[in-house]
């Protein structure tokens, strides 16, 4: 038996590692899960739901005695130092160089999984949490640009006149890209779309879309892996210069590129957002990383001024969309910890098996040291024996709780 904890999540964080459904098959395997109190209010997963799958709800989580730690956001460096030797923690981890942080983990021999590391391979499907959050995000996207532009997004044939469908650039054609576009043919707009990648220009015509063809090499923008890579200086440029009039006749653009653990490549540029028309709305979902448009900052929408006309284009720069739609994106995102778990149990017992593709590409620490990207598979760690807390012993309401966590950095 091992013993899984799930933390309250810092605030604005409103998603949960695991959910009720998950517990259940967790618990049902013969784990022992404990779930902060309060842990998936913000979800709407309340905490009788978790007891009734078979969680324990603590007011405080003791950390020495957690094998497995699920979260959502980075763990802050106190946290990690908390850990028991040993343990494991599985979740967001960018940015991936926070000295502090891998320091931390490195004293105390834990062992961080981070999903943005994770391979690009089909095995590694049911594990991408970067991906299932991206269907979250894409679809949560287009609804901010619909309510903010001053128009409708369908064709409107009607006895007063005939109203023309919104067009819509959308900029990037990964997951989130990919459901931006259906969700905005679903409303009825019309929409182009642009990538660097391979495959890219048939993913977003099979959505409905036109592909702009900017005429750069697509090898240009693909990094190890399968996933996107920032292009070189003259690569952007003359990127930004044939999508340039595409934006300008655009009602709506979306931005969705970002490459994992780093700053998100910046797209558009002021001057391309003023050359808009007055009232089009330009959604950046990577604005919490850098930002895709120049100018656009996380949580806030930035009035542009356009230049054809008096009005300003509205640039929404979105902090965590996923975390806009709790309920679902913690569903899919507890699914890929349960994956992600299932490679580290063998006969009852916690294992890092460094053999695993999956489980070395994920690991960005191991046994006091910070792993490379990519690293080579290193023999299996050996199981680590699992122990309950003995009765009567040091319980979660005393320990180092995860709530501090949550506490300290609200």
């Amino acid at each position: 038996m091992i013993t899984i904890a799930v933390p309250c999540e810092p605030s604005p964080e409103t998603r949960v590692a695991l959910v009720p459904e998950s517990v259940r098959a967790l618990t049902r395997a013969g784990h022992r899960v404990l779930v902060e109190r309060g842990a998936g209010a913000r979800a709407r997963y309340p905490d009788a739901e978790y007891a009734a799958a078979g969680a324990k709800v603590v007011g405080g989580v003791d950390l020495a005695a957690v094998d497995v730690l699920a979260h959502v956001t980075p763990l802050p460096a106190r946290v990690l130092g908390a850990l028991r030797p040993g343990a494991v923690t599985i979740g967001l981890q960018s940015p991936l160089d926070d000295a502090d942080r891998l320091a931390a983990a490195n004293a105390r021999g834990v062992t961080m999984l981070a999903f943005e590391r994770l391979p690009r391979t089909s095995r590694a499907q049911a594990m991408d949490a970067l991906s299932s959050q991206a269907l979250a995000a894409g679809y949560r996207c287009v609804l901010e640009a619909a309510v903010r532009l001053p128009r409708f997004f369908p064709l409107a044939m009607t006895a007063a006149g005939t109203v023309p469908p919104a067009k819509v650039v959308v900029l990037g054609i990964g997951v989130a890209g990919l459901q931006a576009i259906a969700t905005a043919r679903r409303l009825g707009a019309k929409v182009a779309a642009n990538d660097i990648r391979p495959d890219s220009a048939e993913e977003a015509r099979s959505v409905g879309a036109t592909f702009l063809d900017t005429g750069l090499d697509a090898a240009e923008g693909t990094g190890a892996g399968g996933y996107a890579r920032a292009l070189g200086t003259s690569a952007a440029e003359r990127q930004r210069a044939a999508l340039a009039p595409h934006i300008a006749d655009a009602d709506v653009l979306i931005t969705t590129a970002a490459v994992p653990g780093r700053p998100a490549p910046r797209l558009v540029t002021t001057e391309m957002v003023a050359a808009m028309r007055p009232g089009s709305v330009v959604v950046d979902l990577a604005a919490a990383t850098g930002g895709n448009v120049e100018g656009s900052r996380p949580g806030e929408d930035v009035r542009v001024p356009s230049g054809r006309g008096d009005g300003a284009v509205t640039v929404v720069g979105l902090a965590s969309a996923p975390s806009d739609l709790p309920t679902d994106a913690s569903r899919l995102y507890a699914t890929n910890v349960v994956n992600v778990l299932g490679l580290l149990v063998k006969d009852g017992a916690l294992t890092v098996p460094l053999d695993d593709d999956i489980v070395a590409g994920m690991a960005l620490t191991h046994d006091g040291e910070t792993r490379a990207a990519g690293a080579a598979p290193a023999p299996a760690a050996p199981a680590v024996p699992q122990d309950p807390p003995e009765p009567g012993g040091p319980g979660p309401e005393g320990g180092v709780g995860a709530g501090h966590y949550a506490e300290e950095h609200r």
